[in-house]
């Protein structure tokens, strides 16, 4: 009886399975590189990735990430402490886990394009009660309605500002051991400065969730709908708020007529502290510099992902494959930075991140 109600629960699963798309994750990385053995102590990886049966359609599972979820987290930050940078901007860093025992390790996250405390809160949340560690989550420009007294932000954010960040981070904690998480167009800051910093990091590994790489050709790939939502959102979070401040920037009106975040990234030069588009692109692209990557990096993007497209992954996987201490891993669902498994909508991302960082 237990045999027959056996092979029946396991036909259900298989249908379920083909029906959600639930799939072993894949992975590309350096054969002979010392990630493979960091890999082989992951189980998540060796199994399916199951999203949660309701969310297997990659825009309800984003609606569900984007507008739902991100409402029934509770988590009150311990400080959301604002900095001033070397050229009077203003940036700030949301503690959480502020007064663990000072050798705690921290996870220091770059957040989304619009990200707030609260936008990043599940991620925070997940992270700490997996691992137990302190998380820095850095605030870039003009986000969170941060005070602009100087007329400049960047989309992708500042390597320079990040700097600044870190050292605070490490003057307060300096027994700590640091560990980076990048989502979505945090990826993009968090590649950027490990490129530029190459050997010199202080973090002993890190994570990239849901990056378009080339910035310059990434966001050519957004699904039409979300590129137009997410450039007025552009409008309404670092133009419409700072008029003062961008009252002598001649370039802004230029923007406020663009459609798409491709056109708005190809405009917005001069808001970033950039003369032309070409200065600004090879300043912030990530890719220019993502084989100067020295620490172990794991990047998790989704074959489904309407924003940042599985596309713009396959100029690079080359490149991936010959670098020793990247592995980049591809499920086929999970939608934009969502990836929910179970009834309950976890996050399979959360875990993995936790689980590839305490590995080092």
């Amino acid at each position: 009886m237990m045999s027959i109600l056996n092979k029946v629960s396991q036909m259900t699963q298989t249908v379920l399975d083909k029906v959600t798309g639930a799939e072993q994750p894949k992975m590309y990385y350096d054969q002979q590189g010392q990630i493979k053995d960091v890999l082989k102590q992951l189980p998540q990886l060796q199994q399916k990735y199951r999203p949660t049966p309701w969310l297997s359609n990659s825009h309800v599972h984003l609606l569900y990430f984007d507008v739902i979820k991100k409402k029934t987290i509770k988590l009150k930050y311990d400080r959301i402490e604002q900095l001033t940078m070397q050229d009077g901007g203003v940036t700030a860093i949301a503690w959480y886990g502020y007064d663990l025992p000072k050798n705690t390790p921290t996870i220091v996250i770059m957040h989304t394009i619009t990200g707030t405390p609260e936008s990043m809160r599940e991620l925070v949340k997940d992270l700490h009660e997996y691992t137990g560690w302190r998380i820095a989550l850095c605030l870039r420009r003009g986000h969170a309605g941060l005070p602009m007294p100087v007329p400049q932000m960047s989309i992708f954010g500042s390597p320079s500002d990040l700097r600044e960040q870190i050292s605070l981070i490490q003057s307060v904690f300096p027994q700590s051991d640091l560990y980076a998480v990048g989502s979505s167009a945090g990826t993009g800051l968090l590649v950027r400065y490990l490129g530029e910093e190459g050997e010199k990091t202080p973090f002993k590994a890190a994570f990239a969730m849901c990056p378009g790489y080339d910035t310059e050709l990434g966001f050519e790939n957004v699904h039409p709908f979300y590129t137009k939502v997410m450039t007025r959102k552009l409008f309404k979070v670092f133009i419409q708020p700072y008029a003062k401040t961008w009252q002598n920037v001649h370039s802004v009106q230029t923007v406020l007529k663009t459609k798409t975040l491709q056109e708005f990234q190809n405009e917005y030069f001069e808001m970033a502290g950039f003369s032309d588009y070409k200065s600004y692109s090879q300043a912030t692209n990530p890719i220019y510099v993502f084989e100067n990557v020295k620490i172990p990096l794991m990047v998790l993007n989704s074959e489904d992902d309407p924003v940042c497209s599985i596309k713009n992954l396959e100029p690079f996987k080359p490149m991936i494959e010959k670098m020793p201490n990247i592995v980049v891993v591809t499920t086929k669902k999970g939608s934009h930075c969502g990836f929910y498994e179970g009834l309950n909508t976890q996050s399979w991302a959360s875990k993995l991140i936790a689980d590839f960082l305490q590995k080092f």
